[in-house]
């Protein structure tokens, strides 16, 4: 089976300007996942998708593969997802006659995910073949009932609880558990995205994950956090 790992990789990041490639204790943050990704038993190829040649370079550095420079229309802040996998599925459909069974995206802003939680994704997508796909999550921490709109001025619930009017006073052991994705891998089948053009489908398999691997990082509070958390890491191993 063809199992290949796709990281995207854009340089216009805003709120943190070359964030892929930013230095998180002494490693651009994109090489994380490029490791995490290289140590998996289950991937073949490890690819990585970006308009920059600057992270390119810096991914190869680190054993990626870049076969190519994703055009600019389609790295943008409002590119979607459908938009890099039919570009990188294209290219390596006409330039090398290579289409993976399996695609597993993973971003490099999650730079605490373990090559074992990447492994045990793909193995649960492939003991469910009638899957389109697989998204990771963690548990909410901030429940959808707590959370309101205002509208004209006086606040409204965000969501409509019918005539459970006072969810939003429960105690959050009483509420529903929900999830919510994290960023950190999701994988779906080269079929789904071709055929029902779609990078989720209809068949979603959930895979929960704890919050120090779903950490996603974003802004430069992350990055301290991330900091933060790698120190502590490193202490505790006596490094």
């Amino acid at each position: 089976m063809n199992i290949m790992a796709l990281i995207p990789a854009r340089s216009g990041s805003k709120r943190v300007p070359l964030k892929n490639i930013k230095p998180l204790c002494g490693k651009p943050l994109i090489a994380y996942t490029i490791e995490a990704a290289k140590a998996s038993r289950l991937i073949n190829r490890v690819i990585v998708s970006t308009d920059s040649a600057e992270i390119a370079d810096i991914a190869k550095q680190y054993g990626a593969e870049v076969p190519f420079l994703r055009p600019k229309e389609i790295s943008t802040a409002d590119s979607t997802e459908l938009e890099f996998f039919d570009h990188a599925l294209d290219r390596l459909e006409k330039g090398e006659g290579y289409m993976p069974d399996i695609i597993v995206l993973l971003y490099p802003t999650s730079p605490f995910r373990k090559t074992e939680s990447i492994d045990c994704a793909i193995e649960t997508v492939i003991a469910h073949p009638e899957c389109d796909s697989l998204r990771s999550i963690r548990k909410c921490s901030e429940h959808p009932c707590k959370m309101w709109t205002i509208v004209d001025g006086y606040l409204k619930p965000f969501v409509d609880t019918g005539k459970a009017s006072n969810m939003h006073t429960l105690s959050y052991h009483l509420l529903p558990v929900v999830y919510v994705q994290n960023a950190s891998i999701y994988i779906v089948k080269a079929s789904t995205i071709r055929n029902k053009r779609s990078t989720t489908g209809d068949i979603i398999i959930p895979f929960i994950m704890d919050e120090v691997e779903s950490i996603d990082i974003n802004n430069p509070l992350d990055f301290l956090l991330a900091e933060t958390t790698i120190k502590e890491k490193a202490a505790c191993r006596g490094d």
